[in-house]
């Protein structure tokens, strides 16, 4: 015992998808080694397969600690509260190997990008780097700074003029050669292999080699097929989930890409050999990309489907060429994501300029892209921390506990009687009976059930085990827009502002034609619409708004249509957009009239976020007003502003900073549009509220919408406060601020009403008197400096508004620290990560980001929420009923085997065989095929195995069955017609009785049972049917069907197999 890894070497770092991890070294010592080695061959393995679940052992046994400049060895360590260990080996690459130009000076640089790791990891003059692989991420030891540096990916220290100048030419060939990294995947057979040495199937290989050697042969050949079909259903599902991860790797290394390097010029490859900082050579067709990249020339369209789970055209521009230091992220802010091509997305259109074709340096390469993130996301999950597991565990533990004091007593009885030959063999069989071999196969059955009925309901699953950890979900997460909304909008309505004040609204329901102007500029030009294959596409908001116009456009020019002939201009030429950006709110485009020579900007975007960057003059005075009137309707509000931009005809639009030409806007007007609940929405949250389950939402949009969503689909009772948290950073000397407001009058003061929150730090202690609602904004400065306050808030919280996708992520893990079960249900668009953070998240997208979500639902509304908490509930029922029952059976075979041991008898191989196979395994495999009863019950089932409810009964019930037991085993003795058969029970290794109940290893001489009955003893005759009687009874306790599932008669197959049983018996 130690509390740490070792004495040195210590240090931070990021291994991969999660938090952070502490990083060890270690060097292996000879001696040591040796000692280990021994061990494996005296322990027949034991030890080596203990190494292998516990890796840090196997470090501390093998190793001395270093530190990691000297180490061999690496053992890495989360920081989370699962302290899980990995054990890695250092491996050294040799340079020497390809061909390099020898520079021996301490200054040379083996690659141009001089601020790269890879130059400071070299050993010289060896040509020798030390790297470890975790997670599919390669890290090479960096030699300056002392630590393990990540390679895969370029810098992010570089700056815009760095990419363009540094990389804009391409690498050479001894640079791509230094920088190559094969992306190998393990192939399915490791996987399988990894889920076999499981220490339960194990444990089952270990019983199963003692029966064979004590010629159970019926039994095992049953339990050889009851391993299989555990081993081949655990595995089922995993081998699907793997062909696809290999698909999604192996289809991006395959493709055919156009790359130039510095020496050989342009030339077609595979994708595979590509390497950071190749220039990548993007052509007119269509195609996927391989790798994520930083566009350098030109433009191009892409759809980000598998990203962000909507097929919506993004328009990619080139990154700057400026010549400031800053950080190329850095430069950008939040909107870098604009410049760069993300691995996985496909590429629909390209704008090469007149440089040339539209180029991109390649940022990232094989597991390290956007992609690959998502794959090793599913390859290494995060660890569900479900009492469920973790107590089946402990159970189990407690169960083999009791087979060893079992061993202890037959080692005491038969030396006691001096049957020594037998000892051994006699003491490892009552040791196995104690842990019954069909727990795997029956926990995975149940959930295979429950995987069948979910896709029947069109719900499908690629984390079966999730499934029963939506039995416990208490709180649900809802996207808006698309989920608990219609994904359309209809226009509504257009107020145009003049002279600050706004004009009448003009009603587009009216169908008289927008009158030209600069709204109706805005309109016909600021989106990201394009046209392919004779079709406008786009995102369904930008369609509509320029559907609205009555405009028609043709490629980038869009025009007056046959039906608006009042417009006096030709169309407008969009020249240059600044895309949309969920981070920046807002999106704007530099325009121009056919026929003129002035440039037009138009923005759109969030109301707040339009009029800070307009005018204050000409924001009418009462804006925040009129934009209440109609967020407070359920109105999608999109501000719409203008500038002329007085520019010379030579100007370079590509290279414009979006901050120069985004700011002294005139602010022009309202775009109303409304956003319909679906019809569905209401009565699930209504149907969940009465379950007791909370329903959050958690959306991009305004949050003044946002909450009358809320209160429009139930969410929010009409009789319930909402208070709006606004949240302020620290400005100069006044410190982090936060203020309290009630919705239904922004007038009065948060003293006015006095809610305490001091309490209200549990899921169980929860109020729906009030609710709070704050936008990401407030959320953020509360988790930076109002932590304490976070989980009070987080109890009543229910609307979050404008929040971004990092931030959905963080608000899931929040409510998951409050030990709150979350659900997350979104359509997948900006949704991804909070999908996969949730316990289940349920994906109503049918795009490729739907991999990243546990469940994923056909039916596009949120009807599938309570379809799969009734599912998760029933799911989670039988699990515990399976493990009881199979607990109290394996007690109950236990109880009668060591009382048959006393007299130095056991039970037949067809004893067992009758209730292992005919009995349990037909009862296990058919009592999960209860389905789920359709009404959510206020409460959930229980969670925990180790729980006083759960013990009480097991507790009970084994000692009910020891006195049944043991009463019929005294009983049996008092009888006048009782008489011992000792001298049969004392005779071995004679040819087989022809009797019908046969004892292994133990058999008596065919004369000597005919003197006396068929079976051998009056004992055995008592006690196997009072225990098969006693399983039977089980089956039917534990087969209860109300509140979680139907009641047990509409379960025909278990019914009919549990009536048949008295039949068979007698």
């Amino acid at each position: 015992g130690r509390d740490g890894p070792g004495d040195g070497g210590g240090a931070e770092m990021d291994p991969g998808d999660g938090g952070g991890g502490e990083i060890f070294g270690y060097k292996t010592q000879g001696c040591r080694k040796a000692m280990c080695i021994a061990g494996y061959i005296f322990s027949c393995g034991t030890l080596l397969l203990l190494f292998y679940w516990k890796p840090a052992w196997d470090v501390w046994a093998n190793c001395i600690p270093c530190n990691l400049q000297e180490a061999d060895v690496i053992l890495l360590r989360t920081t989370d509260e699962f302290q899980k260990y990995t054990r890695k080996k250092v491996t050294w690459i040799d340079l020497s190997t390809l061909n390099l130009s020898v520079r021996d000076t301490s200054d040379s640089l083996f690659i141009a990008d001089k601020d790269s790791v890879i130059n400071r990891a070299i050993m010289k003059p060896e040509l020798k780097v030390r790297s470890i692989q975790v997670q599919k991420i390669r890290y090479i030891w960096d030699l300056s700074v002392k630590q393990f540096q990540k390679v895969g990916s370029l810098d992010d220290s570089n700056s815009c003029y760095d990419i363009h100048h540094k990389f804009g030419t391409g690498l050479t060939r001894e640079e791509q050669n230094i920088r190559y990294s094969p992306h190998h995947f393990q192939s399915i057979w490791y996987f399988r292999f990894k889920k076999i040495l499981n220490p339960f199937y194990v444990f089952q290989t270990f019983t199963l080699t003692l029966w064979l050697s004590q010629g159970y042969i019926e039994y095992s050949v049953a339990i050889i097929i009851l391993s299989v079909i555990s081993i081949g259903l655990t595995v089922y599902d995993l081998r699907q989930q793997s062909v696809k991860l290999h698909d999604l790797v192996e289809e991006h290394n395959k493709v055919q890409v156009t790359a130039c390097t510095k020496d050989e010029g342009c030339k077609k490859l595979e994708s595979r050999y590509l390497v950071p900082g190749d220039i990548l050579v993007l052509e007119g067709k269509k195609h996927s990309l391989p790798c994520d990249a930083i566009l350098i020339d030109g433009g191009c369209i892409v759809d980000e489907g598998m990203l962000t789970g909507e097929s919506i055209p993004v328009t990619k521009t080139p990154l700057p060429h400026t010549e400031n230091t800053k950080f190329w992220k850095t430069h950008s802010a939040e909107d870098y994501r604009r410049h760069v091509l993300f691995c996985g997305t496909e590429v629909i259109q390209t704008k090469p300029t007149g440089k040339g074709p539209v180029r991109a340096v390649v940022l990232q390469t094989g597991f390290n892209t956007a992609k690959g993130d998502l794959v090793r996301s599913i390859l290494y999950p995060k660890p569900m921390n479900f009492k469920l597991y973790r107590d089946a565990f402990k159970f189990i533990i407690i169960l083999t506990s009791i087979g060893v004091l079992g061993l202890i007593y037959t080692v005491c009885v038969y030396v006691q009687h001096k049957v020594i030959a037998e000892t051994v063999a006699m003491a490892l069989l009552l040791f196995t009976v104690s842990v019954p071999p069909a727990i795997p196969a029956a926990l995975t059955t149940g959930i295979v059930y429950a995987q069948k009925r979910l896709k029947n309901k069109k719900i499908f699953c690629i984390s079966p085990q999730r499934i029963n950890i939506c039995g416990q979900i208490n709180l649900v997460c809802f996207d808006k827009t698309g989920t608990l909304t219609e994904d359309g909008l209809d226009l509504w309505g257009l107020i145009s502002s003049e002279g600050s004040r706004f004009q009448n609204v003009h009603s587009f329901a009216s169908g008289t034609p927008l009158p030209w102007g600069l709204l109706c500029g805005a309109m016909a030009s600021c989106h990201s619409l394009i046209v392919l294959d004779e079709k406008i596409q786009g995102d369904p908001l930008d369609r509509k708004m320029f559907e609205g116009t009555c405009w028609v456009t043709t490629k980038r020019v869009p025009g007056p249509g046959h039906n608006n002939f009042i417009a006096p201009v030709d169309g407008i030429a969009i020249l240059h957009q600044f895309p949309f950006s969920s981070g920046l709110q807002r999106m704007s485009v530099i325009t121009q009239q056919i026929g003129k020579d002035q440039y037009d900007l138009y923005m759109k975007g969030a109301p707040e976020m339009v009029t800070s960057f307009c005018r204050p003059e000409t924001v009418p005075t009462d804006f925040v007003k009129e934009l209440k009137v109609y967020t407070t309707q359920g109105f999608r509000v999109i501000a719409l502003a203008h500038r002329a931009l007085n520019m010379g005809k030579d100007v370079e639009l590509d290279n414009l900073e979006r901050e120069e030409v985004e700011s002294d806007l005139t602010f022009l007007g309202l775009l109303i549009m409304e956003n319909r609940l679906k019809a569905e929405s209401k009565p699930v949250l209504e149907e969940l509220s009465a379950a007791r389950i909370r329903s959050v939402m958690i959306t991009g949009d305004n949050l003044q919408t946002a909450v009358t969503v809320a209160k429009n689909s139930g969410m929010i009772s009409q009789t319930s406060q909402v208070i709006l948290i606004d949240a302020s950073e620290p400005e100069g000397p006044t410190p982090a601020s936060i203020s309290w407001q009630l919705v239904e009058d922004s007038k009065q003061n948060a003293a006015d009403t006095c809610v305490n929150i001091e309490e209200r730090t549990s899921p169980e202690r929860e109020s729906n008197n009030y609710h709070f609602a704050l936008n990401g904004k407030s959320y953020q400065v509360i988790v930076k400096h109002f932590k304490s306050l976070l989980p009070k808030i987080l109890v009543n919280g229910t609307v979050f508004a404008r929040m971004s996708p990092g931030q959905k992520s963080s608000l899931i893990e929040e409510f998951q620290k409050l030990n709150y079960y979350v659900g997350m249900c979104g359509d997948g668009a900006n949704d991804c990560g909070a999908l996969k953070m949730a316990h289940a998240g349920i994906s109503l997208s049918e795009q490729e980001a739907s991999v990243a979500s546990p469940f994923t639902s056909q039916i596009p509304n949120v009807e599938c929420v309570p379809e799969l908490i009734r599912e998760g509930r029933a799911a989670l029922v039988a699990s515990f009923a399976v493990f009881k029952y199979l607990t109290l059976y394996g007690l109950t075979q236990f109880i009668g085997t060591a009382l048959l041991y006393w007299q130095l008898q056991i039970f037949g191989n067809y004893q067992y065989l009758m209730q292992d196979v005919v009995i349990t395994l037909l009862v296990c495999l058919t009592m999960s095929l209860t389905q789920a009863y359709p009404k959510l019950a206020p409460y959930r089932p229980p969670g925990q195995l180790i729980s006083p409810p759960l013990l009480l009964s097991v507790i009970l019930h084994t000692g009910l069955t020891a006195i049944m037991l043991v009463c019929g085993f005294l009983l049996v003795k008092q009888q006048p017609w009782y008489s011992e058969m000792w001298e049969l029970s004392l005779i071995y290794r004679c040819p087989p009785a022809n009797h019908s109940l046969t004892i292994p290893n133990r058999n008596g001489t065919a004369d000597a049972t005919a003197a006396y009955s068929s079976v051998l003893s009056y004992e055995d005759t008592t006690l196997w049917p009072l225990t098969t009687i006693n399983c039977i009874i089980l089956a039917f306790v534990f087969s209860k069907g109300k509140p979680f599932r139907k009641p047990v008669y509409t379960n025909c197959k278990y019914s009919c197999i549990n009536m048949c049983f008295p039949e068979i018996y007698s």
